[in-house]
């Protein structure tokens, strides 16, 4: 079962440490090896001082160039921090569903996820944050893919996936309730919610389009010794 490993980082509203999570082979994700969170730009003076004194290594920011620009944070320009885009401006966007704009991005950007992979492995000893802007949909594929390569079982993943949409709910309730045309309603929830199975089905769609989450990876340019290191740095 998983559990929830809220972090309380002041103005973040999706921080948790995948620490505890099982895997397959009776281990289990270290403890402070990776956070995931929603995006560190309203954090608060003491939310920074959280995040530092996680003793945090890197901090690999999902979000495109001009959200970077436009919302900066605190790490925006500290060393520790890598800007790895998973979208491009240039990108179709021919999607309705969550679940289409996260197999586009994962069909489109294969180098990208590799790259951020290869940064999680690569950091110097201590905690590693990935975040976008909610936390979701970047962070959330690729923290799924993470946790696939240490082995952690499929509907741990999925149920750390869903915790998401508990921790935005009230973030969410206000954002329709300053939208007066309910028409649009429908559509920011479905951009906006995590449901168990919009993740399911992005892990079936790299199944059937590439034979399964590593093979996709592989493909990407991730080598057997790469997967291998990551899996030593997020496990014990």
């Amino acid at each position: 079962m998983t559990v929830d490993r809220h972090l309380d980082w002041p103005n973040c509203h999706n921080a948790r440490d995948l620490g505890g999570l099982p895997t397959a082979d009776g281990g289990s994700i270290r403890a402070g090896a990776l956070i995931r969170t929603d995006s560190l730009q309203h954090l608060t003076d003491e939310g920074v001082a959280a995040v530092r004194s996680t003793g945090v290594s890197r901090i690999i920011d999902l979000r495109s160039a001009g959200e970077i620009s436009t919302f900066p944070t605190s790490f925006t320009n500290d060393p520790i921090t890598l800007h790895i885009p998973v979208q491009d401006p240039a990108d179709p966007h021919d999607h309705t569903t969550i679940v289409g704009a996260c197999t586009e991005m994962l069909d489109l950007h294969p180098d990208s996820f590799a790259m951020a992979l290869r940064a999680i492995t690569e950091a110097p000893e201590g905690p590693v944050v990935v975040h976008c802007y909610g936390g979701k949909d970047r962070t959330g594929v690729l923290v799924a893919l993470a946790l696939i390569i240490a082995g952690v079982p499929e509907d741990e993943i999925v149920a750390d996936y869903a915790l998401t949409k508990t921790r935005l709910a009230a973030m969410l309730a206000e954002q329709l309730a300053a939208e007066p045309d309910e028409s649009l309603h429908p559509q920011m929830i479905e951009y906006r919610d995590t449901r168990p199975e919009s993740l399911t089905a992005i892990l079936r769609h790299l199944d059937t389009t590439y034979g399964g989450p590593l093979p996709y990876l592989e493909q990407a340019g991730l080598t057997p010794a790469d997967l291998s290191a990551l899996r030593a740095r997020l496990t014990e």
